[in-house]
């Protein structure tokens, strides 16, 4: 009872140095290595792949569209949480804001990624190959394409097409940059403002972060229907932004404990990581799980219901031809194993099992994605079957994933680890009381 009462009444300090610890180097060297093998993998696996169907290199390309969308929800769905941390406040923004700014300011990675989308679109997109009328009446006839999708390159050609795509997506990473230098050197001026005016640093970032969450979700709505669903240009959705929304928010909470957890062998997060806001990080991932999975299937009896020829090929590509398999396994992946694991209390507060189930949502999300891309196809829809450059939708992600990490991680780096004028840092730095 005596070391009880002592525990709640002796608040914990904070180390001298709040930087990252040293083996966050080690994370980096760990993460530039496996970025190089699997890119020499996955240059092997186009090279066979081209040989057995010719298609080699078209599956490369797909799968860095789905490398591009894992690291651009990791880049610019931080930057979206960090505005909503900023927006409502609490603790878990003493853990997270760090890690969310590192996160946000790996943006020009994530334009590299995008600029070789550009460069190879007319590989990806069959609007970006029928750029005027003319060219869909001749693919027509030479069977290359559908009356349907003739009638939809024509109609949704002043939106599809190369030169829209392109300034569009300029305009995007604009404004995210934008956002990202704001918010990321006003965070520096409130860490060095010693008179410690932090009602005026609160206001400040919710009078920017609060328009920012709507100007985000415009342009990453945005960028969504350019860069996957305009692979298929007879199909639309109008919630496809807000299932890849709340999909980034998915991965990023996922991404963040992670990066939480493992930081908390060392200081300064030894010390700020309590079971207490690991738990409450722990329900509001549950939270993602359970929104994910009501929104996708929401999408799915909807339009199944209404089985109109427009709209129900989409989601026929995706079953018919074995792709059955892959989306029963999406569900169990990306909701089933998720959802149950994260019901449990235990878990939520087991630092070990909750990062397993955190790099398995990762996992799932690229699972998802996979299924997404690959079926816009012709090869692909209906037709799921092996082959050197299905193997590409594992190699080339995990290098590009790789290679983000490591920028990340130097981004991490670059400043403390804890804010010291947070308002929550005295409540976090108090002991937890003793459990009955």
């Amino acid at each position: 009872m005596a070391h009880e009462s002592h525990a709640a009444t002796h608040a914990k300090t904070l180390p001298a140095d709040l930087g990252a610890p040293a083996f966050v180097d080690g994370w980096t060297k760990r993460a530039l290595t496996v970025g190089a093998i699997f890119s020499v993998v996955a240059v092997i696996l186009a090279l066979l792949g081209q040989s057995q169907d010719q298609l080699g290199w078209d599956h490369l390309l797909r799968a860095w569209v789905l490398g591009l969308m894992l690291t651009f929800g990791w880049s610019v769905g931080g930057l979206a949480l960090l505005m909503v941390q900023y927006c409502t406040g609490g603790k878990w923004g003493l853990l997270f804001r760090r890690p969310l700014e590192a996160m946000s300011r790996s943006l020009p990675l994530v334009f590299v990624y995008w600029l070789v989308v550009v460069i190879a679109m007319k590989k990806l997109y069959l609007w970006a190959q029928y750029t005027s009328v003319s060219d869909t009446a001749a693919a027509l006839q030479a069977g290359l394409i559908n009356e349907v999708q003739q009638h939809c390159l024509d109609f949704k050609r002043p939106m599809l097409n190369p030169v829209t795509f392109t300034w569009v997506g300029l305009l995007c990473f604009a404004i995210w940059a934008f956002y990202v230098w704001r918010l990321n050197s006003l965070a520096l001026q409130r860490e060095a403002d010693k008179a410690g005016n932090t009602p005026y640093w609160i206001k400040k970032l919710e009078n920017i972060s609060g328009p920012g969450i709507v100007v985000y979700s415009l342009t990453m709505t945005a960028a969504v229907i350019y860069w996957v669903m305009s692979m298929d240009p007879t199909w639309y959705s109008s919630v496809y932004g807000l299932l890849f929304l709340v999909g980034q928010g998915y991965s990023v909470l996922a991404f963040c404990i992670i990066v939480s957890i493992s930081l908390s062998k060392a200081e300064p997060f030894k010390t700020i990581l309590r079971q207490t806001e690991q738990h409450d990080m722990g329900k509001l991932t549950f939270a993602f799980v359970m929104l994910n999975i009501y929104l996708a299937f929401a999408q799915f009896l909807i339009i199944w219901s209404g089985n109109l020829p427009e709209e129900i090929p989409w989601y026929l590509d995706r079953i018919r031809g074995h792709w059955g398999i892959i989306i029963t396994l999406d569900f169990i992946f990306h909701w089933l194993i998720p959802f149950s694991m994260l019901l449990s209390r235990d878990i939520k507060r087991n630092k070990r099992r909750l990062v397993r189930v955190c790099q398995w949502m990762i996992f799932a999300k690229a699972f998802d994605l996979f299924w997404l891309i690959e079926p816009n196809f012709k090869d692909a829809a209906r037709n799921l079957h092996f082959s050197w450059g299905i193997l590409e939708y594992v190699a080339v992600p995990v290098a590009m994933v790789s290679f983000w990490v490591a920028f990340f991680c130097t981004r991490l780096k670059t400043r403390p680890l804890v804010q010291v004028n947070d308002p929550h840092l005295a409540e976090i730095l108090e002991p937890e009381h003793a459990q009955a």
